[in-house]
């Protein structure tokens, strides 16, 4: 899962300092972790057979249990970023931040099946499949979507709809919740996974029912998304070449990107080579909406979003 997880961990790594308009929190550290994940994970698949017998329990909670803390200090750095930051809350920024929430949640629950003894009373139940799809939806599709509203103008040239990106958001984030939330109940209440059927008078009746709501919540969400993107199509917003202010190299570029973006290398001087861009002493090459490059003594101005 955390394998699946990197690649979302690094779209909110982007996300979040430009909408806290601030550098990232302990960059080093943030890299460590990444590593140290990418370690600890080959080790850490043992934990889903801890009811066989066939694997050393101890050695394998205890890497369950270690990854966690590079998972913790990543966190760390993501709310250290946002503190006392300038937040402006826009799709991605939302989308970030419900990332954020869906993974803590993930996260502490796959701390606590990390431990034999309560893997051994929750296996095969609902309360796992709740973890895994707090882990895996809550990276995938929160970050995913995160990512895809912020380098949406930068791949299309267009902006999309903030009103309905931020509709989007809230009914994909209240459906999550209303999903999997009833799920921890049910696998503590002994239900199991991969049965399509159940005995009536068992219990678990209304939870299933108010679960099936939130499935169908995040269904609806998705429509809103559809709806956002054939709004964007059919009335298109110039995006202008970086309409978030961002810091990243692509933000150099024009949007959509053409062949050869560079004709020389930008000085890559911290971070955020955009935003070092104005200062008076930073020079660079720029690739020009003409196709050819310029040498830009400024940074062009944002451009303004679409509500």
């Amino acid at each position: 899962m955390y394998i699946l997880a990197l690649p979302y961990f690094g779209m909110v790594t982007d996300v979040i300092p430009v909408f806290s308009r601030k550098p990232l929190f302990g960059y080093k550290g943030m890299a460590f972790a990444t590593m140290a994940i990418a370690a600890l994970s080959t080790g850490v698949w043992a934990h889903h057979m801890f009811t066989t017998g066939t694997v050393l329990l101890p050695f394998f909670s205890l890497l369950s249990l270690l990854i966690a803390v590079p998972t913790g200090i990543k966190f760390f750095n993501w709310i250290g970023t946002m503190w006392r930051g300038s937040l402006t809350f826009a799709t991605p920024m939302l989308f970030s931040i419900g990332f954020l929430l869906a993974f803590l949640m993930g996260g502490l629950t796959g701390v606590m099946l990390a431990s034999p003894p309560i893997d051994f009373v929750t296996h095969d139940t609902y309360f796992v499949v709740a973890h895994f799809h707090q882990v895996l939806f809550g990276s995938a599709v929160f970050a995913g979507f995160a990512g895809f509203y912020f380098w949406y103008p930068k791949m299309f040239g267009r902006m999309y709809n903030e009103t309905l990106g931020k509709i989007h958001f809230w009914v994909l984030f209240i459906g999550f919740w209303v999903t999997f939330m009833p799920q921890y109940q049910l696998g503590l209440e002994g239900m199991p996974r991969r049965v399509a059927s159940y005995p009536a008078g068992l219990g678990w009746q209304t939870l299933n029912d108010v679960s099936t709501v939130g499935a169908y919540m995040i269904g609806l969400s998705f429509v809103f998304f559809l709806i956002n993107l054939w709004v964007s199509w059919r009335k298109p917003v110039p995006a202008g070449d970086n309409p978030f202010d961002a810091h990243a190299l692509e933000w150099f570029a024009t949007s959509p990107p053409v062949h050869h973006n560079f004709t020389k290398l930008p000085p890559i001087r911290s971070e955020r080579p955009v935003w070092d861009f104005h200062h008076p002493d930073a020079r660079t090459i720029r690739h020009g909406g003409n196709g050819h490059g310029e040498l830009a003594g400024a940074a062009p101005a944002p451009s303004a979003g679409h509500d």
